[in-house]
């Protein structure tokens, strides 16, 4: 068990970047150590996502259709977006935007836990960055599952954690991409 304060983020994992013109995509995959079923509630369930997410959702995002409000948590100033789930493959596809940026979410069974992996769109400007913040969100993801919940750390408040700044400057090389 670590305690917020103690929190350091680990080396980069394995990430990828597509260019599709001006759209850029940051794929993240992720082996966590729970079952497809306790992830799948993470990743839809509004009181997990107030847990270890970027923003806040004021419903499930576990049903297709469903119309949800997110809202940017750590942003200088919140920003809030209207989504409608457009895939809830249960426990394995989860897809809505955010932002406008289109939100993928693959759940795999794995060696008694699951591999995740995220496609979402980015600005270019800031595919490190983004990838170090989704970094530090799984990571809180994992120590909220295992039942030993750290708290969400997003935004310039993840950026004052030790080995954020390493974490960044490693994708940053990964992708080939200046900071």
């Amino acid at each position: 068990m670590i305690e917020r304060e103690q929190y350091t983020p680990g080396p980069a994992n394995v990430a990828r970047v597509r260019k599709d013109g001006d759209k850029w995509t940051l794929i993240l995959v992720r082996d966590l150590r729970h079952s497809p079923e306790n992830v799948w509630q993470a990743l839809t369930d509004p009181a997990q996502l107030r847990e270890w997410a970027p923003f806040d959702a004021d419903g499930s995002l576990g049903t297709v259709g469903s119309r949800v409000k997110l809202t940017t948590v750590g942003a200088p100033k919140p920003h809030v977006t209207e989504t409608t789930v457009t895939r809830a493959d249960a426990p394995k596809v989860l897809e809505y935007s955010w932002g406008g940026f289109d939100m993928r979410w693959q759940l795999e069974a794995v060696g008694g836990g699951t591999r995740l992996t995220l496609w979402t769109n980015i600005d270019g400007r800031f595919i490190a960055m983004g990838a170090a913040g989704w970094h530090v969100c799984f990571d809180v993801l994992d120590q909220l599952l295992s039942g030993t919940p750290i708290g969400r750390i997003v935004g310039p408040e993840a950026m004052k954690f030790g080995g954020w700044q390493r974490l960044h400057a490693e994708y940053a090389k990964q992708f080939g991409v200046e900071r």
